[in-house]
């Protein structure tokens, strides 16, 4: 399938000085690992280890625990020895697993281009009764339903009587949860904490609208496991 490609400027603790050296570089030539990549380009070793974080150098080093360890073995040897390649022979790491590799994503870059995270999860939510959008959205009315996802959007309107609105994305698309003020007071912990909520209630589907009524709230976080994610909140 064809690849997406983020800028630098998503990296998180690179400057756009560093950026556009590093551009520079690859306009001249390509680099042929992270010691090559760091000596041209000029980069300290907080610039290459927030690239290896990020994933970016998956394409000079291998994965990103060999990658985070080029680019700290790097950079003495290109201080030392700026026009010298010398290289040490790399310890032989594990590869990260697919949930190390997306909560790094997170954690470097806010988003990741794998796997949404929701789905590694999916099996454990189903054996809990937990469908995905795509399939909550083929109920009919008034079928009783539950949804989880990680909360993306928090909303309490100001002409909406103390209800909150929250949308949850899971793999497949997202659910629109109304939450009435009576649930709102008594799961307030779960409803403004949860980055992973699991939602049980009554679907409800008219003329092409669809949400799902909140009746009980659950935290589903620990599930995610050191994953942080981020929601925007009362807009």
């Amino acid at each position: 399938r064809p690849a997406v490609r983020l800028g630098l400027n998503q990296v998180q603790g690179l400057s756009e000085e560093t950026g556009l050296r590093i551009q520079a570089a690859r306009e001249q030539a390509p680099f042929q690992d992270a010691t090559d990549l760091g000596r041209r380009a000029d980069l300290d070793r907080h610039a290459l280890q927030a690239l290896a974080a990020a994933d970016a150098l998956r394409a000079l080093s291998g994965h990103r625990r060999a990658a985070l360890w080029e680019a700290i073995d790097s950079v003495p040897q290109r201080d030392l020895l700026r026009d010298a390649m010398v290289h040490e022979q790399a310890p032989l790491l594990d590869a990260p697993n697919e949930a190390d590799d997306i909560r790094a994503d997170y954690e470097s870059l806010k988003m990741t281009l794998r796997r949404h995270p929701v789905a590694l999860l999916r099996d454990r939510l189903a054996r809990r009764g937990f469908m995905p959008a795509e399939v909550l959205k083929t109920y009919p009315d008034r079928r009783l339903a539950r949804a989880c996802g990680i909360v993306t959007v928090r909303q309490r309107p100001g002409t909406a009587k103390g209800a909150v609105f929250v949308t949850l994305e899971d793999e497949t698309g997202q659910v629109n949860v109304i939450v009435w003020p009576g649930l709102v007071e008594s799961q307030r912990r779960e409803l403004v904490g949860a980055p992973l909520l699991g939602v049980y209630g009554t679907w409800q589907s008219h003329q092409g609208v669809q949400h799902l009524l909140a009746k009980r709230l659950v935290d589903l976080t620990p599930l995610l496991g050191r994953l942080v994610v981020s929601s925007r909140n009362f807009h």
